[in-house]
């Protein structure tokens, strides 16, 4: 599990180990969090590896998840070169590794690939609208890099891959500093901070809880050898920013303001998945609420708060 202290994947690895699994985790840190493993030190089925993906890796494994790479914008802007070398060298280097163990392996690709969609709901044959020399381009074409790679190889070296394009996931365990919507809303509301909308707030995204995403990328790994990908995993409903805040505001009776902000460059007016395919070949679909979903997380983040205090 490579990025296996980030956010997604230490949940995943959570699942993998409950399931009897042994894990490998690897991550360099940079933005991963090794207290959402903590609880798994010692383990006697966990292993922690402190790599960067850029570098190849020589381990013996039986499948890989490759979740390596930033997914927050602040923070996969503040090293662009870096973002960009952890998914094209990351991938490369991933990919190698597979081809010589003859395993599979699954990119945890992104709804980013759409950039700023024109097609809405979006499906996994749209090709997407992207801005190649945009601040997000580091990421967005960075993952659209990673989809080419892994279907290269498939073709060309019969690499066993599963490509999930991942549409936002919140939840427990999302860093305090990640900058998106829902860490930062409930953050912001229970502190009695304005709660920052960049734009008008009529922008809309869908939000799957991560317990959900989870389920879906370990069945997406246990398909068979026709199943490729790409695949949409998320939400298949959408909410305006604006309509979250106020949610979140009444959920914590926060005494907080909103306040608006001037949108970000690129940043995209529409983000919902068609999930038709994941329906169809994984029989899955999001069982947790929003409104279940948001009062488990912001437990959490009163939790946290509490402890930090």
């Amino acid at each position: 599990m490579t990025g296996g202290c980030g956010f997604i994947g230490s949940h995943l690895i959570d699942r993998l180990i409950e399931a009897g699994h042994e894990v490998l985790c690897v991550d360099n840190l940079l933005t991963g969090n090794k207290q959402n493993v903590e609880h798994l030190l010692g383990h006697p089925r966990f292993e922690y590896l402190c790599h960067d993906v850029t570098n190849p890796l020589h381990v013996e494994v039986d499948e890989i998840y490759n979740l390596a790479c930033p997914a927050s914008p602040a923070k996969y802007q503040r090293d662009p070169l870096h973002t960009m070398k952890t998914l094209v060298l990351g991938a490369i280097n991933i990919l190698d590794l597979a081809k010589r163990l003859d395993i599979k392996v699954l990119q945890a690709s992104t709804s980013e690939i759409y950039g700023d969609p024109k097609e809405h709901p979006q499906r996994e044959s749209y090709w997407g609208h992207v801005n190649p020399l945009g601040p997000r381009a580091c990421y967005d074409e960075g993952k659209r890099c990673a989809e080419t790679l892994f279907m290269d190889y498939h073709r060309q070296l019969n690499v066993q891959i599963k490509i999930a394009r991942i549409f936002n996931t919140y939840g427990p365990r999302m860093s305090i500093d990640d900058g998106r919507v829902v860490s930062s809303f409930v953050l912001q509301a229970l502190q009695n901070e304005d709660i920052s909308i960049f734009g008008d707030g009529s922008q809309t995204r869908s939000f799957c809880y991560v317990e959900d995403m989870v389920t879906a990328l370990i069945d997406l790994m246990g398909t068979g050898p026709e199943v490729t990908g790409p695949v949409n995993l998320g939400m298949p409903h959408e909410i305006p920013v604006v309509e979250l805040a106020q949610q979140i505001l009444t959920k914590v009776g926060s005494q907080s303001k909103i306040a608006f902000r001037p949108l970000p460059v690129d940043d995209p007016r529409q983000r919902l998945p068609d999930i038709s395919l994941a329906r169809e070949i994984l029989d899955w679909q999001p069982q947790v609420s929003l409104k279940d979903g948001l009062d488990r997380t912001i437990t959490y983040y009163r939790g946290r708060l509490i402890d930090a205090a």
